[in-house]
């Protein structure tokens, strides 16, 4: 009997043992096959609906006290090199960015990116008060530009001496890490230094260059050169698994450009973190531009744009309630045109990415807090429209209309009014209806109407979130016609839940003719 039992604890400890074993063996391998195979888009990150990401650092204090209008504040260690001899520019005349660059710091030459680096003094940088006022806001996600295309690390890395702690005493994504998931968000890093190739190639043919500091502005290459070299795929590849692997992040974004590095790196990446994400038993997200990833593999991101259509693949837009990086006197849109554009996009299956651009010294300004607290009320009274939905049978009506889908049309401006009407359902018994301006005398919402057949069951009660005070309503031909509330909750863009007696979606798709005879 004992020898049994001692069969049976060796017989166990070898199968624990392999359990473990295979907990160890990567899930997906290096190839697009088994990437299209991954949970792209889990169900929190489609609940999450909001996110907030922050383009700080160096850079972030070269326009201090100037008043840079036709200044490019990200693209500073590039522009600042364009003196349209060395570096040919389009009109034959230095850039704005070169002429700014030698006034107030001197020859490029000598006084090259590098030295913006070594200026850089994050004294009012808090994570605290930026992740408490994410919180606020109602982010779900939020985290740090941890690296963009200045090759300069927002973290205390070990694999490359150009890092914010070397650099400004702090390691932002250590703290706001901390910061971020003591609220219940998820916390990202976003990557853009696959540009860098390009970023720092007007830096050697301007000339002025240490050799020992190729680990900043890479390798000597041409202008025209889009072949990145061994030395920048290691490195670039060092950086990012030294952020997977220290700060465990639950989504990757990335820039532009890493479409052109080569499938290898782009596969080996992929695996690399879903594997991980599978050993920390997260479930993890990676965002991408342009065709980096096969759209089964990962999200789909539109810089400043949205379709203009549901898409059946969850997506993400990424943008700026003003300039990416800080500027003097910025001018920001308002909260109401935020909200409107989240609105927008959760209806087509997305979600929104925004950007908050911090003053040189790391604090957020006021006009910035504001509209981040505006945005959070707003979201505390309509959460429920927003967070954990999904696109309706329509994405909505109204005269409104984004005149294309995609990359940055975000440019036009759009004003949404009270006849443009936006569509999420939580269940196919509860969904709801955001008027996008406040209505003064009643709202006719066309499309559920009694004659398109695109609501198949009999409305049992609708409610305008935020309010106790009873909606009266009325459901004919014309459409669905609610008597506008004595007072309307919130400022801007208003959402009525509709509860349905039962219902069985049908497959219209994007949007349907509301013209009624």
């Amino acid at each position: 009997m004992r020898i049994l039992k001692i069969g049976f604890i060796c017989i166990a400890f070898a199968i624990t043992t392999q359990n473990n074993a295979q907990k160890k063996v990567a899930h997906f391998e290096e190839n697009w096959k088994s990437l299209e195979k991954a949970n792209k888009a889990p169900k929190w990150f489609q609940d999450a609906k909001f996110g907030i990401y922050t383009h700080y650092g160096p850079v972030s204090s070269v326009f201090e006290g100037s008043d840079p209008d036709t200044w490019y504040a990200g693209w500073h260690g590039m522009k600042m090199y364009e003196d349209g001899k060395k570096v040919p520019t389009k009109n034959g005349k230095p850039s704005s960015n070169f002429i700014l660059h030698s006034k107030k710091y001197g020859d490029p030459a000598k006084f090259g990116y590098k030295y913006i680096i070594e200026q850089f003094n994050p004294s009012a940088f808090n994570a605290k008060e930026w992740a408490d006022l994410f919180a606020q806001s109602g982010a779900k996600f939020a985290g740090p530009v941890a690296m963009h295309h200045d090759n300069f690390a927002m973290w205390d890395s070990k694999v490359t001496r150009w890092n914010s702690m070397n650099y400004g005493g702090i390691d932002p994504s250590a703290s706001l890490k901390k910061e971020i998931e003591s609220h219940g968000m998820k916390f990202m890093g976003s990557f853009h230094h696959a540009f860098t190739w390009k970023y720092f190639a007007p830096a050697h043919a301007y000339g002025g260059i240490d050799p020992a500091d190729y680990d900043l502005y890479t390798n000597p290459h041409s202008l025209e050169s889009d072949t990145p070299d061994k030395d920048f795929y290691n490195a670039w590849w060092a950086k990012i698994k030294e952020f997977i692997d220290v700060y465990q992040p639950d989504v990757i974004w990335f820039d532009w450009w890493l479409e052109n590095m080569n499938e290898e790196t782009r596969e080996k990446f992929l695996a690399y973190y879903y594997n991980k994400g599978i050993e920390w038993g997260k479930e993890v997200v990676v965002c991408y531009k342009e065709n980096t990833f096969p759209e089964k593999s990962a999200v789909k991101d539109f810089e400043r744009g949205r379709p203009n259509q549901p898409k059946e693949q969850v997506w993400l837009t990424d943008t700026s309630p003003g300039s990416w990086f800080y500027r003097p006197n910025a001018k920001f849109t308002t909260a109401n045109e935020l909200v409107d554009i989240l609105v927008d996009i959760v209806s087509k299956n997305g979600l929104m990415l925004l950007n908050v651009p911090p003053n040189p010294d790391g604090s957020i300004p006021q006009e910035m807090k504001d509209l981040l607290i505006d945005m959070g009320a707003w979201l505390k009274i309509n959460g429920h429209a927003i967070y954990g939905t999904r696109p309706w049978t329509i994405f909505g009506e109204g005269p409104t209309r984004l005149p294309e889908g995609g990359h940055k049309v975000e440019k036009i401006k759009i004003s949404y009014t009270n006849t443009d009407i936006r569509f999420t359902k939580k269940s196919d018994k509860e969904f709801y209806a955001i008027v996008m301006d406040t209505p003064v005398n009643e709202i006719i919402i066309k499309s559920l109407s009694t004659q398109l057949g695109v609501l198949n069951s009999k409305i049992q009660k609708i409610e305008l979130l935020g309010s106790n005070e009873e909606i009266k309503w009325r459901r004919n031909e014309k459409g669905l016609i609610i008597k506008a509330p004595k007072q309307f909750p919130s400022n801007f863009s208003h959402a009525f839940k509709i509860t349905l007696e039962g219902y069985t979606e049908s497959s219209i798709g994007g949007d349907v003719d509301t013209h009624v005879d």
